[in-house]
């Protein structure tokens, strides 16, 4: 894998000389139609798709699905199709599972891939010691067998969300043989999967370059060679499209979205995604007052964000269930009501003049107008007597924060749910056994807990209701809105939006 210094890699121009820079070649030559440059807005921080805080980002999963398969795949409008899986399921009492893998696939060392691949992926992302985020999903099914091409497995603990799993964080195939042989180090290094494109080129904080698998199974993506540089800024993406040093970019504001779709050469998308903007709050003082957390939601109006800062671009929420969540419940409503907001904290002995302080975290330019939208909401709270200091930090620290239950009384955060179960949104948010959860009480553990086992759907999305429900009226967390995401590229290339938020390269072509 050829790497470049950081200097090197910003001193990098515009897509017509990027090609052969990348490439490590003397000579400067022109990017032709075959390379695709996609203006990140995150940074690759990990390679495996299966360990540490980067397996559990959303907007990453764009560059995994790039590089590995999935035990079951996803369309762009988040439906589940075969994958390195061409079958799979439960028997009858729910006590087996069994799958049929994949045959006629091959690793990027040409090495072929077999059912003990996927096997030893499962044991271990179960494996509670092994770094998976959520091995105890993993860890509800074992004692796999493989008789041919088909594998059964015993239920330990049913969980109606395993094989959704298969398609969501984590749930990729690596390769047995080759990362025991080199390890967790030597896979960093020299990742391989089995998906349509290669590792070629890293530099990290700034590029990853990808080269065409041209044996890929599912046939050769349209696009020789993809780079995805790694520009967390929203406005040096603006200047990067803008510009033409990349051919494809997401999330910026949604002004510059407006204009530059409207611009000649450029086109653009605002689709939306299974994305919610929430703030995170946790049992800390002062958020341990109900009537300083109530008062936190009630005083936000999150119609004039979405008129004001986003455009019109998103839907307002009460819950951390989107419409396309399985248990999305519309009649569960939190009023804008700083009237009420007022009352509340002056229960409590706060008021304008005599404010209740604390700390909110946010990041800036991950999402749209994230940090602006924090700022008005800090305003909106300082009218009814919340002053909140707000602290910026990177998406990276949000994870290392939040997995040891430090991210203080509120932070934002966009939550992605692709597979849209409840679990996978109110479930790990709110569970106190989560890594993943800030707000971790009895009360609504008591509640979630009978839900991840439960056997009957019907039974189980209505206790997701009615859990959601009981969270809205304690305002343990605050919803704001479901994103709408803006993606903005040349008019020579084609974008097919997803609903997950996953710009992966194999949804853009040629146009």
């Amino acid at each position: 894998m050829t790497t470049l210094t950081r200097r090197q890699a910003l001193s990098l121009g515009a897509a017509t000389f990027i090609t052969g820079i990348l490439a490590g070649r003397t000579i400067v030559e022109a990017a032709d139609s075959n390379t695709l440059t996609i203006a990140f807005n995150v940074n690759l921080p990990a390679f495996d798709p299966t360990t540490g805080p980067s397996a559990v980002n959303p907007t990453i999963q764009a560059i995994y699905r790039s590089i590995f398969d999935q035990f079951i795949a996803q369309g762009p409008d988040l439906k589940f199709q075969p994958g390195l899986l061409t079958k799979w399921g439960w028997n009858d009492d729910k006590t087996k599972v069994w799958m049929d893998v994949r045959e006629g696939v091959t690793w990027h060392d040409g090495s072929k891939f077999t059912p003990e691949d996927v096997v030893w992926s499962l044991n271990r992302a179960g494996d509670q010691k092994g770094g998976n985020p959520i091995s105890f999903i993993w860890s509800t099914a074992n004692n796999y067998k493989v008789e041919g091409n088909r594998i059964t497995g015993d239920v330990v603990r049913f969980e109606p969300t395993y094989f959704k799993w298969m398609a969501f964080l984590t749930g990729y195939v690596l390769p047995k043989d080759y990362y025991t042989k080199v390890g967790a180090e030597g896979f960093e290094k020299k990742p391989i999967g089995t998906g349509p494109y290669m590792v070629d080129a890293y530099e990290g904080n700034s590029f990853l370059r990808l080269k065409a698998n041209p044996n890929y199974f599912g046939g050769k993506p349209a696009f020789e060679t993809v780079i995805y540089k790694f520009v967390p800024d929203t406005t040096s993406r603006v200047a990067e499209i803008e510009s033409g040093s990349s051919d494809v970019t997401l999330e910026i504001p949604y002004e510059d979205f407006d204009r530059l779709k409207k611009k000649k050469g450029f086109a653009g998308v605002a689709t939306p995604v299974s994305d919610i903007g929430m703030i995170f709050i946790s049992n800390v003082d002062p958020m341990l007052d109900k009537n300083v957390r109530l008062a936190a939601n009630m005083s936000i109006d999150k119609e004039a964000i979405i008129k004001r800062l986003l455009r019109g671009y998103g839907k307002p929420l009460s819950t951390l269930e989107a419409p396309e969540y399985d248990a999305y419940d519309p009649s569960i409503k939190i009023p804008y009501d700083p009237e009420q907001a007022k009352k509340l904290l002056a229960a409590s002995g706060y008021s304008p003049e005599k404010p209740v302080k604390f700390t909110i975290k946010t990041t800036r330019g991950f999402k749209p107008k994230d940090y602006e939208m924090i700022q008005a909401i800090v305003g909106m709270w300082r009218k009814v007597g919340i002053e909140a200091e707000i602290e910026v930090y990177e998406i990276a620290k949000h994870y290392e924060l939040r997995a040891a239950h430090q991210l203080g009384p509120a932070a934002f955060y966009n939550w992605g749910n692709a597979i849209g179960d409840p679990t996978t949104s109110t479930g790990f948010a709110m569970f106190s056994p989560s890594p993943h959860s800030a707000w971790k009480t009895k009360d609504v553990d008591d509640m979630l807990g009978p839900l991840w086992g439960e056997k009957d759907e019907a039974k189980r999305i209505a206790g997701w209701k009615a859990a959601d429900k009981y969270i809205a009226e304690q305002g343990y967390v605050i919803p704001l809105l479901q994103y709408a995401q803006p993606i903005v590229y040349k008019t020579s290339v084609k974008v097919t939006p997803n609903v997950s938020g996953a710009l992966q390269a194999t949804l853009v072509s040629k146009a």
